[in-house]
């Protein structure tokens, strides 16, 4: 009889079960989110009290010592809690909150003055008379004359200012990148735009002196000393812009034999548009409160002039500073004059830099998919 002997596999132990750790969390220890509140608040009641103590109290020196004593708190406390790198960089961010913070005030002290004081002239008298009748104490002044007389030299700034600056910008990137000429010219505009505003409107004011007679004053002239403080501006901002189109557009459109002139025209300033518009409007918002060239150049005249050609053309930042510096019987309502002149300013500034951002957001080139 056959004996059928059947071959058994040796068992396979069992595999033992690795023992199961405890899961940490990704991150540790947090504070609450209110934590940062309570600390401000201990450190502004904290600093109140040493600050009375010590009879110095301000409310400015409040926030300031405040501020360090809630730096110190919340490091401490993140530090207890979250640990040293947590709380270092707790320390780092809230450093740099405060001082963005404290950048703020000194803008939001000024906007709140200009806005409080101006808007009590800011109506419609205000737009539609001049300064004509000062002696007479019943009638209402206005700043029309000054107005007018600020939009056409800035007009005028701008035809003389931009040609020269977006011109002298193509040359320096397309033409002579590399000659010494472009070098001296990248020199001589560097040097222009650290030049005080006074030596321009010297400048303007000897130029025309020399041709009409000494003592002349007009709004072309103080056109042309507000030209010599934005040429620079238009200049640097338009030849980086123009650096920052990629090479690879100018050489496909020589590729398809299209001449330097015209690849220049349709590739490299639609291109750089947003940016050059940028620039453009930095330069108008840098020479329109203009005080010191337009006090030599174009003087100050209380009635309305259209003729930049001939003749005294008053402007909103000379009417504001001779406005503010008046005595006499009407000083209180031409003071409120002044602080609505500049309120209109800071108005124009705002409205220039809206039409510039919608202009480079219409005309910048459109990202393909």
């Amino acid at each position: 009889m056959r004996n059928d002997t059947t071959a058994t596999a040796p068992a396979t132990p069992a595999k033992r079960s690795a023992p199961q750790l405890p899961r940490e969390p990704i991150t540790g220890n947090q504070l609450p989110k209110w934590t940062w509140a309570l600390c401000l608040a201990l450190g502004l009641g904290i600093a109140a009290g040493i600050l009375l103590l010590l009879g110095t109290y301000s409310l400015a020196g409040t926030f300031a010592l405040g501020v360090l004593v809630f730096l110190v708190l919340m490091t401490v406390v993140s530090a207890a809690v979250e640990g040293p790198r947590p709380a270092k960089d707790r320390l780092a961010k809230y450093t740099v909150t405060s001082f963005f913070l404290l950048a703020l005030v000194p803008l939001g002290s000024l906007l709140f003055e200009v806005v409080t004081r101006g808007a009590e002239r800011f109506d419609l008298t205000f737009f539609t008379e001049t300064q004509a009748n000062t002696h007479l104490m019943n009638v209402e002044l206005g700043a029309m004359h000054a107005l007018v007389g600020t939009l056409l030299i800035t007009a005028l700034a701008f035809l003389i200012s931009v040609p020269i600056g977006l011109l002298t910008a193509i040359y320096l990137v397309e033409y002579g990148a590399r000659t010494r000429l472009a070098a001296g010219i990248r020199f001589l505009v560097d040097v222009m735009t650290g030049i005080p505003s006074i030596v321009a409107g010297l400048f303007a004011y000897a130029l025309f002196s020399m041709f009409l007679g000494p003592g002349t004053k007009s709004g072309l002239a103080g056109a042309v000393a507000l030209s010599v403080l934005m040429i620079p501006t238009v200049v640097r901002s338009t030849e980086e812009m123009l650096k920052l189109v990629p090479n690879e557009l100018r050489e496909a459109s020589y590729a398809l034999g299209v001449p330097k002139y015209r690849t220049i025209l349709k590739v490299v300033l639609p291109t750089s548009l947003a940016g050059i518009v940028t620039g453009v409007i930095l330069g108008i918002a840098r020479i329109i409160g203009e005080t010191a060239p337009l006090l030599v150049t174009a003087g100050y005249f209380q009635l309305l002039n259209t003729n930049p050609f001939s003749g005294p053309t008053s402007t909103l930042p000379v009417m504001v500073y001779q406005s503010l510096r008046t005595h006499g019987p009407r000083a209180e309502e031409m003071q409120a004059l002044g602080w609505a002149g500049a309120l209109t300013l800071i108005i124009l500034v705002m409205g220039l830099n809206l039409i510039g951002r919608f202009i480079a957001w219409k005309f910048a080139p459109k990202q393909g998919r």
